[in-house]
């Protein structure tokens, strides 16, 4: 099965795609990197999703190939029993090395188990793995920043204290987000500089950089930056 997952992925080769994408991602070694576009990732993911040796491909981490692992995230986040994903999701965290893999996928399902999947990112996010804490947070982000929301969740991110930057990125991207969505609730960890100095500041960047916060807001976050 991995031969044959190999195979597929080898001709859907881009090797212009391939140099380009790889300079992104300095984690990665780019001698693992095939070169697919996401879009036809997912096309892939979606027939071998149905293929009943499929858990032959699941069960054999790590994986050779960066694509191998976008492909799995992809397979994951078609699972629709809500159990049996996230066991196959704890599965795979571990062996995320990079923040594109942690960040191109969603499981679906997770969206109808919105009140068991927060104890488990809780969980996620007191990790010592870099991108399941990354992740935790972006799924936090995805699902807990609209109806389902509470201030609770801002306190449960400004309290992660870390000096990887791939989390700390995230950190500000949520924050970001939160602006654009809960702007009263989120801005006083601004004014009140309850981040740390880097995360305040990229926060502001990439909320001025938006384009779902009105310019009058822009306008007064950037005098919240820090010298």
């Amino acid at each position: 099965m991995i031969k044959k997952v190999q195979q597929m992925l080898f001709e859907l080769e881009d090797l212009g795609y391939k140099e380009f994408h790889s300079h992104l991602m300095p984690t990665v070694d780019p001698d693992t990197v095939i070169g697919v576009r996401t879009p036809e990732l997912r096309r892939l993911a979606g027939k071998l999703a149905k293929d009943p040796e499929i858990n032959l491909f699941l069960d054999t981490l790590p994986h050779t190939y960066y694509e191998e692992n976008n492909l799995h995230g992809f397979i994951l986040e078609r699972i629709k029993d809500y159990e049996a994903c996230v066991e196959a999701v704890d599965i795979f965290l571990p062996y995320i090395d990079n923040w594109a893999t942690c960040d191109m996928f969603t499981p679906k399902v997770f969206k109808k188990h919105l009140p068991e999947l927060l104890e488990k990112i809780r969980e996620w996010m007191s990790s010592e793995k870099t991108y399941t804490v990354r992740f935790g947070i972006k799924m936090l982000m995805n699902y807990y920043l609209d109806e389902a929301f509470s201030p609770v969740y801002l306190e449960m991110v400004a309290g992660v204290k870390s000096d990887e930057y791939y989390i700390n990125m995230m950190i500000a991207w949520f924050f970001a987000t939160a602006l654009a969505k809960q702007y009263e609730d989120t801005v006083p960890y601004l004014e009140e500089k309850r981040l740390e100095r880097w995360i305040h500041n990229k926060t502001i960047q990439k909320a001025v950089e938006s384009r779902r916060i009105e310019e009058q807001k822009k306008i007064f976050l950037k005098t919240l930056k820090e010298k």
